[in-house]
């Protein structure tokens, strides 16, 4: 009897390098922290990361983006261990990414490459497939040319009018009219987001907003006793979610938007107007900082530059830190290291949650509130004060509802 054969379905997970090029005035953890980051983003997207390659430079180069040392380093690297694309932290402009494919002979990725199929992978509804397609086509269409690379031994004339120059025109076009559609296609979600959000004006509207994975879907189910999905990846929302939420009799609106990060591309900006209009007609921002990660104050910079990008610099905002039983374990940690005198000389000790609470009371002159949405840890409090201030603005806007 002949023996069944079984075929392997599983697609073996992709091996990638990362590539940064910090300027000299930036220091090494920052660039460390930043590389983190790029390996998280990589992982989400479903990389494994097998090496982090780092070349200090005033600028870029050019032609490569690193110096020729560099890529003939990484050349080395990516042959011999068979990695199968090599993503940089910066955006490459159309040339270097064929310069740099063309000595690797590998995938090259960007960061808004890598940043835009992480959205592609989460977008679960119509419009956000739509957005999203949308900016993959206009990262798409100056890059072109890389498609036909293959054409290139069909030296035709002095520039090159061969079949790989009709074909290219053709993809351009073809492209272009994509973009057209998709843009009527959003226009027509945006009407309906319109009409729904006119239907439900009146009502008081918070978003909370935040860098991505600091824990706002957690937030959002506790809050507004839903199941909105909440996953530690970055980018798990990029649809908005819109909830009704009561406190003590007072209605508000709770939406759940996507996250910001450093270096969002412009493109994906532009395509998730609607989706970000649920921030600009908020009346009431909650910014959401995860207060564990070492670099919370920059996230909140990032955060807060993305909300002057969008005209929403000047809402009144409640600052939420949160995952404090993950920042309270590491102090613990850092301050048993330092009792053992194992602290490298320099290093700083966190502050500790009253320190922070004084600093940032002092400097955004309102509460800050200090929660851990994982183990419900002073969520009662948070609830009391956005109650207040959802009172406050609803008793302003209807004064005979007192």
């Amino acid at each position: 009897m002949a023996k069944k054969k079984y075929y392997e379905t599983s697609k073996p997970q992709e091996t990638a390098v990362l590539v940064a090029v910090p300027g000299y005035r930036q220091s090494d953890e920052q660039t460390e922290e930043y590389l983190d980051e790029l390996a998280f983003l990589a992982e989400t997207a479903g990389a494994n990361t097998l090496k982090r390659f780092v070349q200090k430079l005033d600028k870029p180069d050019i032609r490569t983006f690193v110096g020729s040392g560099k890529l003939e380093e990484i050349q080395a690297y990516v042959k011999e261990h068979g990695v199968d694309m090599v993503i940089f932290d910066d955006d490459l402009s159309p040339s270097q990414v064929r310069n740099i494919e063309r000595e690797l002979q590998v995938k090259i990725v960007d960061r808004s490459l890598l940043i835009l199929d992480i959205f592609a992978l989460r977008a679960k509804t119509a419009q956000a497939h739509a957005q999203v397609e949308m900016a993959q086509y206009q990262y798409l269409l100056p890059r072109l040319t890389n498609l036909w690379t293959h054409l290139s031994k069909q030296k035709g004339g002095i520039g090159m009018k061969g079949p790989g120059e009709t074909e290219i025109e053709t993809d351009r076009r073809i492209v272009r009219d994509k973009i057209s559609l998709l843009r009527e296609r959003l226009k027509k979600f945006e009407k309906q987001n319109y009409e729904q959000r006119k239907a439900r004006a009146g009502i008081v509207r918070v978003a909370l907003v935040g860098y991505t994975n600091v824990g706002k879907s957690t937030l959002m189910n506790l809050l507004s006793k839903s199941d909105v999905f909440a996953e530690n990846k970055l980018f798990a929302t990029v649809d908005a979610t819109v909830r009704k939420v009561v406190l003590d009799n007072v209605p508000f609106l709770l939406s759940d938007t996507v996250g910001f990060i450093r270096k969002l591309p412009t493109k994906l900006i532009e395509s998730f107007k609607s989706t970000l209009d649920e921030i600009r007609e908020a009346d009431l921002l909650v910014h959401v900082v995860d207060v564990s990660h070492p670099s919370f104050e920059d996230h909140i910079a990032v955060v807060n530059e993305t909300l002057k990008d969008i005209n929403s610099a000047e809402k009144p905002v409640l600052l939420v830190f949160n995952k404090i039983d993950t920042y309270l374990s590491r102090r613990e940690q850092e301050l048993q290291e330092e009792n053992q005198e194992m602290l490298e000389e320099g290093h700083q000790v966190r502050p500790s949650i009253e320190d922070l609470k004084a600093t940032y009371m002092a400097k955004e002159h309102a509460p800050a509130m200090f929660i851990s949405a994982t183990d419900k840890l002073n969520i009662d409090a948070l609830r009391e004060e956005l109650q207040r201030r959802v009172a406050e603005i609803h008793f302003q806007r209807y004064p005979n509802n007192v």
